[in-house]
């Protein structure tokens, strides 16, 4: 029975992560509007119906992202359950048992966001903030499969965790940032959705900048991690900064293409995948006392 609690877990931080992919879908293809009441999708329906006025494509994609968010619901509520009845004799029980009520509450959270969203007309900072409350819970359901497994691995030394934290910070501050680049451009979300009053291009140069900053300062704790022989630590601060590296290289050229939905969609990918990484890092290390 523990063993299907790696399965759940697992399933919960999939279905947390896939959720921001789809409403960048939602955000990407002009759908935000594409269920324009809440928590109904058009009128008394709770799907979209045939011939609606926002498209059936539209409906269906917005729909699609309402649909994983119940998913969520169902993986959050089963991790509660597991973590009630399996894991009692655990020694981090407490955290655990936290971790899983996070997730409850988030999908609780996020549902109120969400409606709010669509009722203020996919106002950006709604939007934003949408978006944003992913990442702890995103960060939450790593937490729960990691912690369920195993402690962490590897002690930092005081230097070398204060680079970690300033590291961890500042790619935290990089995703806040992308936010608001794509809250300042065209793809809002729907043709008439309100933007941030900000100048959409110096936003973007700021955003990477920060993405060098994060990069220097990945780059300088590998250095001073060079000789630990801790190759579970090094390979994932190698693959984050060769994903930060991509991110960076894409980011650029979706830029200067004038900001193609796929190749957007594509950064906002690798924007989840980036969030995953530093937090599996940071649920691997612990600080030497």
């Amino acid at each position: 029975m523990r063993k299907r609690l790696g399965f759940i877990f697992g399933g919960l931080l999939f279905f947390q992560s896939l959720l921001i992919v789809s409403g960048g879908a939602v955000r990407l293809t002009g759908s935000g509007l594409g269920c324009p009441t809440w928590p109904t999708c058009t009128g008394n329906s709770y799907k979209p119906i045939p011939h609606q006025a926002q498209g059936q494509l539209h409906a269906w994609i917005e729909f699609g992202n309402r649909l994983i968010a119940w998913l969520i619901f169902i993986f959050a509520l089963a991790a509660l359950i597991g973590v009630r009845k399996l894991l009692r004799d655990r020694s981090n029980y407490r955290t655990l048992f936290w971790l899983a009520i996070g997730q409850l509450l988030g999908f609780l959270a996020q549902a109120i966001l969400g409606g709010i969203t669509v009722l203020t007309k996919l106002n950006p900072f709604s939007v934003s903030a949408h978006f944003l409350l992913s990442l702890p819970l995103v960060a939450g359901a790593l937490s729960l499969l990691i912690r369920y497994r195993e402690k962490p691995i590897f002690k930092l030394y005081p230097n070398s965790n204060h680079l970690f934290r300033a590291l961890l910070s500042t790619t935290t501050l990089l995703i806040i940032v992308g936010t608001i680049v794509t809250g300042s451009g065209p793809l809002a979300g729907d043709i008439q959705a309100k933007r941030y009053k900000l100048d959409a291009a110096k936003i973007a140069h700021l955003h990477s900048y920060i993405a060098i900053a994060v990069l220097i300062l990945a780059v300088g704790l590998l250095a001073q991690l060079r000789n630990t022989l801790n190759k579970t630590l090094t390979k994932a601060l190698w693959t984050f900064i060769f994903v930060l590296f991509l991110q960076g290289a894409l980011g650029y050229w979706q830029f200067n293409q004038g900001l193609p939905e796929l190749l957007v969609g594509i950064h906002l990918l690798g924007a989840t995948l980036t969030w995953n990484l530093i937090w599996y890092i940071k649920l691997k290390i612990r600080s030497r006392e």
